[in-house]
């Protein structure tokens, strides 16, 4: 039996190399179940298989999630981050929800980015990006935005720049909390470190920086 969860989490650790490698897997695999709470059961073991596969371990405290809020993490490492964190979720069965330039959404690609959970931002529309998210929030009982304040990771030697504060904006204005989640490659360690309410920026942002440094994580700000 222990081999041939092995072989099993082998064979899909390499399908999700991907995060459209993750979906396109994910939903193969389920289609094949018969009923909900088996869905979620054989789900549940395969996104766990990837944190065994990989080494990683993850601690959270679901106390910490609201029915509401803006989800930021640190650190951006590698691409393993977005499918250890889309593993996550599932294991928490977050729906999530994320801000994809508009224009992206076309073709083959649409389907994808709308089962990631993509929302399509129009920066050139009437409402800015903030009041928009406000609208989302305020129209959903649930909901759960994941936004990335690094954006890309620093490449090999280049210091990391001060991260984007568009993310507590929109908590502020939204009026929910801003969950920590974390990701060290050194210590293969993961997972949600805590929530903030945000309040003032520049405080909030200290104290961001302050909750990530005992995970021995650097947050750059200004």
């Amino acid at each position: 039996m222990k081999n041939i969860v092995l072989r099993f989490q082998k064979k899909y650790l390499k399908l999700f190399s991907g995060a459209f490698g993750y979906v396109f897997s994910l939903e193969h695999i389920l289609h094949c179940c018969d009923s909900k709470p088996m869905m979620i059961t054989m789900k549940k073991f395969l996104v766990k298989s990837i944190f065994k596969a990989t080494g990683w371990q993850y601690n959270v405290d679901p106390k910490l999630l609201e029915k509401k809020q803006v989800i930021i993490g640190f650190e951006h490492t590698s691409n393993l981050d977005t499918i250890l964190s889309l593993a996550l979720f599932e294991i928490l069965e977050l729906k999530i929800h994320t801000l994809i330039k508009k224009e992206l959404f076309k073709g083959p690609l649409k389907p994808i980015l709308e089962k990631l959970g993509g929302i399509p931002v129009d920066r050139k529309a009437n409402k800015d990006i903030v009041t928009q998210m406000v609208d989302l929030f305020n129209q959903n009982d649930n909901f759960n935005l994941v936004i990335a304040p690094e954006a890309t990771r620093a490449k090999d030697g280049e210091a990391r720049k001060p991260i984007r504060t568009g993310f507590w904006h929109i908590a502020k204005a939204a009026n929910v909390p801003i969950i920590l989640m974390y990701a060290n490659a050194r210590t293969k360690q993961g997972g949600i470190l805590g929530k903030i309410y945000p309040t003032d920026l520049h405080k909030d942002l200290e104290q961001i920086k302050a909750l990530y440094a005992e995970y021995d994580i650097d947050v750059k700000i200004n």
